[in-house]
């Protein structure tokens, strides 16, 4: 840590406030025509879709479409946190896997409480390492991660030797319906989405998130502990990660290291998507919902026309690309 993240400038008591007094901890106000936007698109697909199949609005489906959202959807939370920090985590998909890899191996010879908690303890440390790498030695958040993403998909294949570990009395997580029939992801996922909104919205912590992504210069300045905000985010980044891995073994009963390759793109496409900035200061948990969403509704929706998986893989890339684009967009036309 530098002697700044320690509150080294005396004149200031309260660094929160100060932070607000220079408009860098208030989300943007622009915000809500986006997130407008983003219902009214949302919208539009789900009234398309419910005119070309009869059971695409319905319970089970609207219900099913939850359920696939939730594991990405919860490394997706912390993602926000990240983004609007300005920094990004693409590890998170590998180290699911990794993780689930570690508790289906570990469950062949302990406990399977013993065996989770491992698996748990896991994302922490993938956490950590992140952090550590990002705020402490300096390298760039991306070029961390990407190496990251790599690493623990190679470490993941070594645990099961490349091949896929099966997990038995573990269903629970994954598959059951313990409260209105509604499956335990979405359950765990709609827990995740409520912390993530109070954090960012409601505390101290998420108001030093946005002024941290808005001017990192001037959020030091002020007193704000930049660099411990940003590893306790990696943090959360991995333990999320882990909870998902620990969803997917659940749902599959078996670990591979593939569980999860490729959501770090999904992940990433909803984040920007749902309105957050590839240079922080902008972002809402909110937003990232319906950028699921919409991806989702996407996705289910030409799946039950009967479109080939490889055109919804064309979508996706273009919404990534889109969202990106309209980011890019927002920045130009903004009047700072």
């Amino acid at each position: 840590m530098n002697t700044m993240d320690e509150g080294t400038v005396p004149a200031v008591r309260d660094e929160v406030s100060v932070a607000s007094t220079l408009g860098l901890s208030r989300p943007p106000r622009r915000q809500l025509p986006e997130t407008l936007a983003l219902v009214m698109v949302l919208g539009a697909l789900i009234l398309l879709f419910t005119l070309t199949s009869p059971v695409f609005f319905t319970t089970n489906n609207m219900l099913n479409m939850l359920t696939s959202i939730a594991v990405i959807g919860i490394m997706a939370v912390p993602g926000t946190i990240l983004l609007v920090a300005g920094q990004v985590d693409l590890s998170v998909a590998s180290a699911a896997a990794m993780c689930g890899m570690v508790t289906a191996t570990l469950a062949q010879s302990m406990a399977l409480g013993s065996a989770v908690a491992i698996g748990l303890a896991v994302g922490l440390l993938v956490g950590v390492i992140n952090g550590f790498f990002v705020t402490v030695v300096g390298v760039n958040s991306l070029i961390v991660t990407l190496g990251g993403l790599a690493t623990f998909f190679g470490i993941g294949q070594l645990i099961g030797d490349g091949q896929t570990v099966l997990i038995r009395d573990f269903g629970y997580i994954g598959t059951a319906r313990p409260f209105l029939n509604i499956p335990m992801p979405v359950i765990i996922f709609g827990i995740t989405l409520i912390a993530g909104f109070i954090v960012l919205k409601y505390t101290v912590y998420g108001r030093q998130v946005y002024a941290i992504g808005a001017n990192p210069v001037a959020a030091r300045l002020v007193g704000i502990p930049s660099r411990r905000v940003i590893f306790v985010a990696f943090i959360l980044s991995g333990l999320a990660a882990s909870v998902a891995g620990l969803i997917l073994v659940s749902q599959l009963g078996a670990a591979s290291p593939n569980n999860a390759r490729g959501y770090e793109l999904l992940v990433v496409t909803a984040i920007v998507l749902g309105g957050a900035s590839l240079n922080g200061g902008r972002g809402t948990i909110i937003g990232t919902f319906l950028g699921l969403m919409i991806i989702q509704v996407l996705s289910t929706g030409l799946t039950l026309l009967n479109v080939q998986s490889f055109w919804q893989s064309i979508a996706t890339g273009i919404l990534l690309i889109i969202a990106v684009s309209f980011d890019r967009l927002r920045e130009r036309l903004s009047p700072s």
